[in-house]
Order: structure tokens, then sequence, then C-alpha cells
């Protein structure tokens, strides 16, 4: 794995981007990918949600046998840092997700400190405003998130 420092950008990708690197080789993520492959992002993840992975690498229209499965979920977890949850974090005004399933990225981008969340659920989406307010991290679409460190860069 690469050198990173703290100072380098955390980030949590939900399921259908993670899906859309190992599984699907989008190319609208290929930029971030990139990113992430070469050391100047950083990624976070929980059991649950390599959970989450591991079950979604394994459905029919993800088209993947047992060989590719294990290398595309084995491509996504060498770059990626298990945080461990503590529990509900409805205490500290963190919005809950309209989706249950999906409330796991949100408390993980919270725990992990994370700066953005990386998503293409709209019930993610649209929780944007309300998580900006707490000024603890962001949630964007990938492509969104792109133009972001585009502008960035000097």
């Amino acid at each position: 794995m690469i050198e990173q420092s703290a100072s380098t950008p955390l980030l949590v990708l939900d399921t259908n981007v993670v899906l859309d690197w190992v599984a699907f080789c989008d190319p609208r993520v290929q930029t971030m990918v990139d990113a992430i492959e070469c050391g100047a992002l950083r990624l976070a993840t929980s059991g649950a949600c390599l959970q989450e992975l591991r079950r979604a690498l394994g459905y029919a229209q993800v088209k993947l046998d047992a060989a590719a499965q294990a290398l595309a979920f084995g491509r996504y977890a060498a770059h990626a840092r298990v945080f461990e949850i503590p529990g509900p974090v409805a205490a500290m005004d963190l919005p809950l997700c309209e989706d249950p399933d999906d409330q796991k990225f949100l408390e993980l981008a919270w725990h992990a400190r994370a700066s953005h969340l990386v998503t293409r659920d709209k019930a993610l989406l649209k929780l944007a405003p309300r998580v900006a307010q707490l000024g603890r991290f962001s949630v964007l679409a990938p492509l969104e998130f792109d133009r972001l460190r585009q502008q960035s860069r000097p």
C-alpha cells in the first residue's frame, strides 16, 4: 500500500460507487480511482460496508464469477482502512437516511472523520444540505467530487 498522510483526504464510498470502480470499470469514477490508487485519496470502510459489498458483488446483475468477485473485493479492500463504528450516532445530530440500509455510510463518514461521502444514492444525496450544516463532511456524487477536486488544485 502507498504511504499516505493524515492530510490526505479520507473518503467513504457507498457500495454502488465501489461497484462502479471494481466491477464495472465505469469511466465516470476513473479520475477518483486513479487518485485512490496513487495514494492521493484515502478510503474508509467498516465491517458492515464490507459485508454489503461482498453480497453486492454476488448479485446476478453484477455478472462476476467467484474468482472475479474475490479480485474485485481485494482491489477495494487493499485501499480501504476499516473503522469500527461504536454505535448509534443520533445524539450527534447526524440526519437519518430514509433508507436505513444507507445510514451506515453516514455513520462511517462521521466516525472516521472522512472529508466526503461519495455516493450516487438519491436518499443520501438528498441529505447533503443537512450534513453540510454539521460541518463535518460533504455528501457528493462522484462527478461533483471530481469537479470539486479539480477546482481546489493550484
